[in-house]
């Protein structure tokens, strides 16, 4: 079994470090949150000061942070991972981040005989938790092959999606489809509690036709119950969508439905909810139709 580096241990990172630790990994961890060491340290983890230490102490390293500047800053920037990283060392970067950045950094790092795959997740805490979370790779195959028992020690569905930067570009295309999906269930759900139908009938009647989904199956009954405890918040989903904006006017690829969720989704923050979870976008809909949906 390996001796992993991890960087990023947040509400993702945190049960993702865990499996690998059932799966018979030992880790060593660089984290901010003295909490969060103490925690890590308990289990046995060892404990570095920087990124670089970590670098230092595990050929395989995997960062899973909030977004572009954090990952640059982790692995370029002072103390980072590059000045610890040793030749044919691994970054396997789950961040979901623009996929240009991914690219630029794997092209330093190769100035360094470093090797590097995005893969990004998707399937938020509650798989994260379980292991099954859907991972996007890009990468050499040779080097797919080699670390795909580490990626699934944390993922039920991993898949290669071709070089690097192609894991982030899948992770973009999925974000569209899942901002798109809870929006139209919240659209849905809404009309039909305005109507004088009960939203938790129409759920139970739709699920199992052409409707269903699994974002359908997670977040309708969390937007009936009135939770919106954070399984992926609203401002990581801005983050993503600001990729998938940025990366589409790049390329000049239309996406009108991605730029009305974002509307949604920053008025929400702006009403002091973008730590919420995704399933709160409902609360737009509430909002507008003067209603809320019954529990």
């Amino acid at each position: 079994m390996a001796k992993i580096g991890f960087i990023g241990l947040g509400i993702m990172g945190k049960p993702m470090s865990r499996n690998l630790v059932k799966a018979g990994h030992s880790l060593v961890v660089y984290c901010r949150s003295s909490v969060t060491e103490t925690e890590f340290k308990e289990a046995g983890a060892q404990i570095a000061s920087s990124p670089r230490e970590v670098a230092q102490n595990a050929d395989t390293i995997i960062t899973m942070l909030p977004n572009s500047p954090e990952v640059k800053e982790v692995v370029l920037g002072e103390n980072g991972l590059i000045e610890g990283m040793r030749p044919n060392s691994m970054l396997i970067d789950m961040t979901s981040l623009d996929p240009l950045v991914s690219r630029e950094i794997a092209v330093r790092l190769k100035e360094k005989n470093i090797r590097m795959m995005d893969a990004p997740v998707s399937g938020g805490e509650p798989k994260a938790i379980a292991g099954t979370l859907s991972v996007m790779v890009g990468c050499r195959q040779e080097d797919f092959d080699e670390f795909l028992p580490i990626l699934k020690a944390m993922g039920s569905s991993v898949v290669r999606c071709g070089e690097v930067g192609a894991g982030n570009v899948t992770k973009l295309a999925n974000q569209i489809i899942v901002a798109a999906n809870i929006a139209a269930v919240s659209e849905a759900l809404v009309l039909a509690a305005k109507a004088g139908v009960d939203p938790g009938l129409v759920f139970q009647a739709i699920r199992g036709g052409l409707a269903g989904s699994a974002a359908l199956d997670a977040k309708a009954p969390m937007m009936m119950e009135r939770n919106f405890n954070p399984g992926f918040r609203i401002n990581l989903h801005i983050k993503d969508l600001n990729n998938v904006l940025n990366t589409a006017q790049g390329i000049s690829t239309p996406t009108p439905l991605t730029e009305n969720v974002m509307r949604m989704m920053l008025s929400l923050r702006e009403d002091g909810i973008g730590d919420a979870d995704h399933s709160a976008l409902v609360r737009y809909y509430e909002k507008l139709a003067g209603i809320e949906l019954p529990r």
